[in-house]
């Protein structure tokens, strides 16, 4: 393997090229039409135009894609994740085309991409699931029927695409009486962002945690679990924050859910990386709920507590090398880690996107702090794609350092020109109730509807002293009718103008 195509975009891209470049492998970057300056294309060994700027048009070009690989001369894919990371078609047409996948096989995720399937799969290796249906609904099944079928599984349960993820395609059902809306509107959604309409039904679980548990596995029939990550921290089933380790989980169920995993994972002959998600309930009764089959988002919190690079990982499995790695360093965490997921979104107006130019941007720094990005000072966040412009990750030796550092890196994080959810983690990692680690999945839409919509750009008590220092300082200088001159001015008028930006903001954003 000595040249790879990067079939994505933005910050996964990024961290894919840093983890070919630490093995000495050649990559290529593919770009659509407003991505022509974005930072993977400019750190990539060579780039390549795929299309114009809606996915359709560029990312999601399976046979451009595959042409490109073959005319730049790689002879290995990474899909990153999005886009046709999950797609088995993909996955064929690059073994098809003579090009490793560096991914599971098309199999594989055709088998664990169907939840149905899924679902059976986990049956089958002796792991518990949710009680739901076992077979896709599709729209000729009439409503009557499902009726029926839900009332034997009971409410409230939630109604979820077969193809889905994300929270597409996903409604929640309390009563009979909401049913066939819920089921038309379900439908509809996964229709239009999977192009496929069926849908099951699944018990909800009352105020459930959300776990899981990322896994490798090689050619040679070895899988290995990792330590489990907490994904409860979610705004409408997408999520927002993650730890590592979970504080719900105890030694004996970490033992029990990984062991789970693995089981699901071997059942499947399942290669590569990919991650089993759980439901875990408070009693500590864990139920199988999905399965990905590619890198995670989040996976950078599990690096941070493994020491394991698992990006590296998946191109040696790739071509053809054996796990080494000590099954039981995997599962004893070092340390904590956590990460906020930065969005060009403003948490202010609906958390709606906020693309365009970033005019300014201070990243920050310092012992154990890592800021993934795709993202760069004069660059464009496109509004045509997912607006993560960055995954930010501190590590302690406890849970209460990594949360400190976290605190501390957001306070150091600037990002101009654009509106991002800075101020909202802010506001999440000061809340009691997170602190002492009680939540579950609807904990972040809970505190969010008892604010009533307040504006969480408030200045903080450090923006509020500065504005003032720098008000006397005008004073006592005559600042306000004189120029100051020499390094003083230059000085003064920086802070000025951040005093006067912070105050009026509320940084961060």
């Amino acid at each position: 393997m000595k040249k790879i195509l990067i079939a994505n975009r933005g910050e996964i891209a990024v961290r894919v090229i840093r983890a070919c470049r630490d093995m000495g492998i050649a990559t290529v970057a593919i770009y659509s039409e407003c991505d022509r300056a974005a930072l993977h294309v400019r750190m990539a060994d060579e780039a390549w135009p795929v299309g114009a700027s809606p996915p359709r048009d560029s990312y999601l070009r399976i046979d451009v894609i595959v042409e490109v690989a073959k005319r730049s001369g790689a002879d290995a894919v990474h899909p990153g994740y999005g886009f046709l990371a999950e797609n088995e078609d993909f996955a064929a047409a690059c073994r098809d085309a003579g090009l490793t996948f560096i991914g599971p096989t098309p199999e594989a995720i055709t088998l664990m991409g169907s939840k149905t399937a899924a679902r059976q799969a986990a049956i089958k290796a002796g792991v518990p699931v949710v009680p739901g249906t076992e077979e896709p609904i599709d729209e000729s099944v009439a409503d009557a029927e499902v009726l029926t079928t839900a009332e034997r599984i009971g409410y409230p349960l939630m109604l979820k695409a077969v193809a889905g993820g994300g929270g597409k395609g996903m409604r929640m059902v309390a009563t009979a009486a909401e049913l066939s809306g819920a089921l038309r509107a379900a439908r509809s959604e996964a229709g239009s962002a999977f192009g496929d309409s069926a849908v099951y039904l699944e018990r909800r679980i009352m105020q459930p945690r959300h776990i899981e548990i990322q896994l490798l596995g090689d050619h040679h029939g070895t899988v290995l679990p990792f330590v489990e990550r907490e994904c409860s921290l979610q705004r409408r089933h997408q999520k927002v924050i993650e730890e590592s380790p979970s504080l719900a989980v105890s030694a004996k169920t970490r033992d029990a859910m990984t062991s789970a995993a693995a089981a699901i994972a071997k059942t499947v002959n399942y290669t590569n990386a990919g991650t089993i998600e759980f439901l875990l309930d408070e009693d500590e009764r864990f139920y199988f709920l999905e399965m990905n089959t590619r890198l995670q988002v989040e996976h950078p919190i599990t690096e941070m507590v493994t020491g394991v690079d698992l990006v590296s990982w998946q191109m040696r499995i790739a071509r053809g090398e054996k796990l080494t790695l000590d099954p039981e360093s995997l599962l004893t965490p070092r340390g904590h880690a956590v990460e906020c997921r930065v969005y060009a979104e403003d948490p202010d107006s609906g958390f709606m996107p906020s693309p365009g130019r970033i005019t300014g941007l201070r990243v920050p720094h310092g012992p154990g702090v890592r800021d993934d990005s795709g993202a760069y000072e004069g660059g464009e966040v496109p509004i045509f794609y997912d607006p993560l412009i960055s995954k930010l990750i501190t590590w302690g030796e406890t849970r209460d350092q990594a949360l400190a550092r976290m605190q501390r890196a957001l306070s150091e994080y600037d990002v101009r020109g654009i509106k991002t959810t800075i101020p909202f983690f802010q506001w999440v990692l000061t809340d009691e109730d997170f602190v002492a680690g009680r939540f579950d999945t609807g904990f972040i839409d809970r505190k969010l509807g008892a604010r009533g919509g307040a504006p969480l750009r408030q200045p903080t008590q450090g923006q509020q002293e500065l504005a003032a220092i720098v008000a006397a300082l005008n004073h006592m200088t005559g600042a306000a009718t004189a120029a100051p001159i020499g390094p003083l001015a230059a000085a003064s008028s920086r802070w000025r103008d951040v005093a006067r930006t912070d105050a009026v903001r509320g940084g961060g954003g």
